[in-house]
């Protein structure tokens, strides 16, 4: 499979050519269709996998390249909803080694996932935007529970 564009700039993933037309399929929306080939050029130095990764989003894309293990996706998360906190809350709430915390926390600033943050004059670390709309769009809305313990009276 490689990546096509059309004479309108429109990038496809081409999935057969024959003598005057080839069938590609839009890896935004999965749809496929025949376009003739004079309209088509490959792309260089883009693999078809590159491309159908590019429709997914930038944070999303950062998040998922940079989260290598459902712990860091954790301290992520618990970023989120706990607001920033500080190193010293973190290793002593969490089963990180000091080393192990400190990698992962420069691992992620680098990505943009975190920011640095001031909490009660130490160094803490919280969520960036980026990171927030990337956890949102992974993350099913969680809606609070009106169903209280059953009556048995």
């Amino acid at each position: 499979m490689k990546t096509v564009e059309d004479d309108t700039g429109r990038r496809y993933l081409l999935l057969r050519r024959s003598d005057n037309a080839s069938l590609v399929r839009d890896p935004e929306t999965g749809n496929e269709c025949y376009v003739q080939n004079d309209r088509l050029e490959a792309v260089d130095g883009e693999s078809a996998l590159e491309t159908a990764a590019g429709t997914v989003s930038d944070p999303v894309l950062t998040l998922l390249t940079n989260v290598h293990d459902e712990e860091t996706l954790g301290l992520l998360i618990e970023l989120s909803e706990r607001g920033p906190l500080g190193v010293r809350t973190l290793l002593d709430a969490y089963q990180f080694c000091e080393s192990d915390l400190h990698g992962r926390l420069t691992v992620l600033s680098a990505a943009g996932l975190l920011e640095e943050a001031d909490i009660a004059g130490e160094r803490g670390y919280g969520v960036t935007e980026d990171c927030e709309r990337a956890l949102e769009t992974i993350r099913p809305e969680i809606e609070p529970s009106n169903d209280g313990p059953a009556d048995t009276d």
